[in-house]
């Protein structure tokens, strides 16, 4: 078995024929497809496998005790998304148990491949989900009231999965099981392909968070309203989004992305009464992020009211800059030498854990440079050079 079988056999599952990305929310059939699988090939290598309270999945080498390694990534995709984006670092972690036992390597302590829920934020909107939750980063009771966009409850979403949501939130003993977490993660840009390298250890993580902007109108008949006459949001959001990049671009290395725009209620012939778009913003300086985000707020408000709109603006997530334990990723570069140290602007479930327990991470190649799109890509070669990297990193580890 490789990385690159692996990934073949889960590579049909929620993708869209048309567009050739996937769509894989957590607990949708996609997904819970992706958890068998998982499950399946955890059992098949003769782990024991747990699904937490939290939707969690661990599969363990060893008995679960604390000071444990733990390694994995996710299954969920956003919308349209590409076949590594979570998966790779999945089936990276079991083709590295598979290269361990091939080596003889009897762990001194036990180790753990773990699949966090809704690490994308895709069909709740809160990025991490798993980890958030498993931290007390986001209460259990705020998790439960959160709405998919068919007003489908996480409460109910998670019950139909199988898992009771009265017992959703922090998990101290499960938390406390993780003496050491790294995940490997197909790099989502250019930082590998520019340096000629294969693989890379991460050293931080952008801050960054959502926001949910609601512009408040008039409804009102297309035909029968003049211009005059209008208080039409999605002209105000039309030109909110204009301003949220234009203020992105005057502060350098600064990321702001409007990627969700929701009219309603959405007739061709009908001036909605209600937009609601969100704003993802990110940059290496948390106070320049906050900065950005209330210049967008105040240009946001600005435009509501010259078009007779009124606007208001909620944080959905916030995640400050994460850096990663610094002895622990001396020991990956010590380990994997010629590896470089990068850091990334995509968010993770290490870089919630990182406050909690000593973690890292590895990025692979991705040569077309792009991510969270069908075109995400990674050579067969460098997926399966993946898998070995990471079993150096855990043998090292495991010692």
């Amino acid at each position: 078995m490789s990385v690159t079988r692996l990934l073949a056999d889960i590579e049909q599952l929620g993708r869209d024929r048309r567009s050739g990305g996937y769509y894989r929310p957590v607990f949708s059939a996609a997904e819970l497809d992706l958890r068998s699988w998982f499950i399946a090939e955890a059992e098949r290598r003769g782990l024991d496998v747990t699904t937490d309270r939290n939707g969690i999945i661990w599969a363990w080498w060893g008995e679960p005790q604390a000071g444990s390694v733990v390694t994995g990534s996710h299954l969920d995709s956003v919308p349209g998304g590409g076949a590594f984006d979570g998966p790779l670092g999945v089936a990276a972690a079991l083709q590295a148990v598979d290269v361990l036992r091939e080596r003889g390597v009897q762990p001194r302590r036990s180790l753990a491949v773990a699949v966090f829920p809704e690490e994308e934020g895709s069909r709740f909107g809160i990025a991490c989900l798993g980890s958030r939750l498993l931290t007390g980063k986001l209460s259990a009771d705020r998790a439960r009231s959160l709405t998919d966009q068919d007003g489908n409850t996480l409460a109910d979403v998670f019950a139909a999965g199988g898992l009771d949501p009265n017992h959703l939130g922090r998990d101290d003993e499960a938390l406390g099981r993780i003496g050491r977490f790294v995940e490997l993660h197909i790099e989502q840009g250019r930082g590998l392909i520019d340096l000629g390298r294969p693989i890379a250890v991460g050293s931080s993580i952008l801050g960054h968070g959502r926001w949910r902007v609601s512009v408040q109108g008039q409804g009102n008949h297309a035909g029968t309203t003049a211009m005059s006459d209008r208080s039409d949001p999605v002209v105000a959001a039309a030109e909110m989004v204009g301003a949220v990049a234009d203020l992105a671009e005057q502060i350098d290395d600064a990321r702001a992305t409007v990627g969700r725009f929701e009219p309603f209620p959405g007739g061709t012939n009908v001036i909605a009464s209600e937009v609601s778009f969100w704003v993802d913003a990110r940059h290496p300086h948390d106070e320049t992020t906050r900065a950005l985000v209330t210049r967008i707020e105040e240009a946001c408000a600005r435009i509501a009211a010259a078009r007779g709109c009124t606007v208001a603006v909620t944080e959905e997530s916030w995640s400050p800059t994460a850096h990663f334990d610094a002895g622990l990723t001396r020991e990956l570069t010590e380990l994997l030498p010629d590896a470089p140290v990068l850091r990334t602007g995509a968010g993770h479930d290490a870089g919630i854990l990182a406050e909690f327990a000593p973690s890292a991470m590895l990025f692979t190649r991705n040569p077309s440079g792009i991510s969270h799109s069908p075109e995400e890509y990674a050579e067969d070669a460098d997926a399966d050079h993946s898998a070995v990297a990471l079993a150096d990193v855990l043998e090292g580890m495991l010692r």
